[in-house]
């Protein structure tokens, strides 16, 4: 089965937090898929922690290091027209920053061409809420 993964779920493979061991067993399971943007919000993600000083500095290079290594396992969407315009009916319809709405719209597509339903996974409640009243299955990290 196809879990799809938006960033706020995806840092947690990555950082000890809240939901890590969650997160951990649903990859396991799933093949993944992401938006295209999902390598460089993870990287903003990390460098937003080290300049909160939750995230020692030193541990970027080996974060970034296992992004890389993991990024062949994960499928990700590219954001075409189809994407975008999803996206802009999606901002439309519910309260999504543009980012949260090109993940919900990337899923949405990718859902689409599989035919087949595709599991949300996300830590952002109102995207959650969104992808629910869009339809989709989601499973809240």
């Amino acid at each position: 089965m196809w879990a799809y993964v938006d960033t706020s779920a995806m840092v947690k493979r990555y950082v000890r937090e809240s939901g890590r061991p969650a997160v951990l067993k649903l990859f396991a399971q799933h093949n993944l898929v992401s938006s295209v943007i999902l390598p460089v919000e993870l990287y903003s993600a990390f460098v937003r922690r080290t300049r909160e000083g939750t995230l020692a500095t030193t541990a970027l290079p080996r974060l970034f290091s296992r992004v890389g290594a993991d990024r062949p396992r994960w499928t990700l969407v590219e954001t075409t027209a189809e994407v975008i315009g999803q996206a802009q009916t999606l901002v439309e319809r519910h309260p999504l920053r543009t980012l949260d709405a090109l993940h919900l719209a990337s899923a949405r597509v990718f859902e689409k061409q599989l035919q087949l339903p595709v599991l949300f996974i996300s830590a952002d409640h109102r995207q959650l809420a969104a992808a629910a009243r869009e339809g989709l299955t989601v499973e809240p990290v």
